[in-house]
């Protein structure tokens, strides 16, 4: 049990390394030539069927309106996005892609798609009965992190 623990703790301090400043963790590297942060590629993803507000990034994603205002001043400025008045009210800022960001999400889009394609894979290797464990013992570990257990 004690073994069990440690390897625990191991394995969430490799996945915390590996995804470090990124607000999400894939499989595999990007394909994208663009020089982009996940949390970039993301957001392109994100409005790539909806033009979006800063605010509703920022929901969506759960991070900081700041982080968000960072993030789209930056794609901007490669001309991944424009930003558009709302038709109903003037005040209010959305986000489009250009046609030079639309590969890109699609790219991040694919991206997650072969992640949960990973993790499907990996799931296959162990009988349901293993497969219900190691939900219940994810969905625990979840709770114990966030200290709601």
């Amino acid at each position: 049990m004690e073994q069990l623990a440690h390897q625990i703790d191991r394995s969430l301090q490799e996945i915390i390394l590996s995804s470090e400043n990124q607000l999400e963790i894939l499989v595999g590297n990007c394909q994208s030539e663009m020089r982009l942060t996940n949390t970039q590629e993301h957001i392109l993803m994100l409005i790539e069927n909806n033009a979006f507000t800063n605010k509703e990034i920022a929901k969506q994603l759960n991070v900081s309106q700041a982080a968000i205002t960072k993030a789209i001043k930056a794609l901007i400025a490669q001309d991944l996005l424009v930003a558009v008045k709302d038709s109903r009210d003037a005040r209010i800022i959305r986000y489009s892609l250009t046609e030079l960001a639309k590969p890109v999400a699609d790219e991040h889009a694919h991206h997650h798609a072969y992640t949960l394609a990973s993790y499907k894979e990996l799931i296959e290797n162990y009988s349901e009965d293993e497969q219900v464990v190691i939900s219940r013992f994810l969905t625990d570990l979840v709770k114990k992190v966030r200290k709601e257990g």
